[in-house]
């Protein structure tokens, strides 16, 4: 028989991971907004562009300001709207105002991100390990709905990702310190020759350099020697779902489709199972 203390830390844990998904689905929404006005200002200051008297709205996006509100027709939210999951549930999955549908993205990042709270703590408890482990899952959770909604793997989340992985390491908590700047190196020079050489054979760029950095900080945590099971898992998990897309919602073919997502599944994959994996795969060999 379970603990009640027991319960009780798990379900608080849970509790915790709902309102941290909450967050992540503002940062979701408003740093890509931010980054791109960021982008913007750089741009007009390297031209020599004067800067705009009345910037745009979405120009003046941060974390923190404006306060929550509906992306269709801007009424603020008032306390109980943003009550993770719950809120939904009580909306019907629609705006209180416009009356226009919710994304389904912040229900299911709230629910994920309470899991990987739950499952994490069941995993590592209150350990520097469960820390660590912690940290990788929620990143890993931001660059996977940023990339979904807008092909972009930010810097300022996946640097800290790979100095995260390089300092846990340090201690060997995932693999030892050796295995992890190797697996740091070679995560990125894989994707990047692999990249020069599609688009020496086609012209054509077949990703985008944020998987570079991303393969580079998952080595990072996991060591080369689980970098091959990460891109043959991202390969497959990818393709899978494409097909899928493509035969259900009728997707263009030729339309980019994010790979960070990929990447980012088969990453937590292997940093929980991936010795098992292996294990299991050469012992079937034998």
């Amino acid at each position: 028989m379970i603990d009640e203390q027991v319960l009780v830390f798990y379900g608080l844990s849970l509790v915790i991971g709902l309102c941290v998904g909450s967050f992540i689905n503002v940062i979701v929404y408003r740093l890509p907004r931010q980054l791109e006005a960021q982008w913007q200002r750089d741009s007009r200051d390297f031209l020599g562009i004067p800067a705009e008297e009345h910037p745009p709205a979405q120009h003046q996006f941060n974390i923190a300001f404006p306060a929550s509100h509906c992306p269709k027709c801007g009424a603020t939210l008032r306390a109980w709207h943003n009550i993770p999951l719950l809120s939904y549930v009580f909306l019907r999955g629609r705006c209180a105002t416009c009356a226009e549908p919710i994304s389904l993205q912040y229900p299911l990042v709230e629910a994920a991100t309470g899991l990987a709270f739950v499952f994490v703590m069941m995993q590592f408890g209150l350990t520097a390990m469960g820390a660590y482990a912690l940290l990788f899952s929620l990143l890993l959770l931001t660059l996977t709905a940023i990339d979904f909604r807008t092909q972009l793997l930010p810097d300022v989340l996946t640097y800290p990702l790979l100095w995260l992985g390089l300092i846990a390491n340090t201690q060997g908590h995932f693999v030892d310190l050796q295995s992890a700047v190797f697996g740091a190196i070679a995560g990125y020079l894989s994707l990047w020759l692999i990249y020069w050489l599609f688009k020496l054979l086609t012209g054509k760029e077949g990703m985008g350099h944020g998987d570079f950095k991303l393969l580079a900080a998952l080595g990072a945590w996991v060591g080369w020697q689980l970098l091959p099971l990460i891109v043959l898992l991202s390969s497959l998990v990818g393709a899978l779902i494409g097909v899928a897309m493509v035969l259900a919602m009728g997707r263009d073919k030729q339309l980019p489709m994010a790979f960070g997502p990929y990447l980012a599944i088969a990453g937590w994959i292997a940093l929980f199972w991936g010795e098992d994996i292996v294990a299991a795969y050469l012992g079937y060999l034998s």
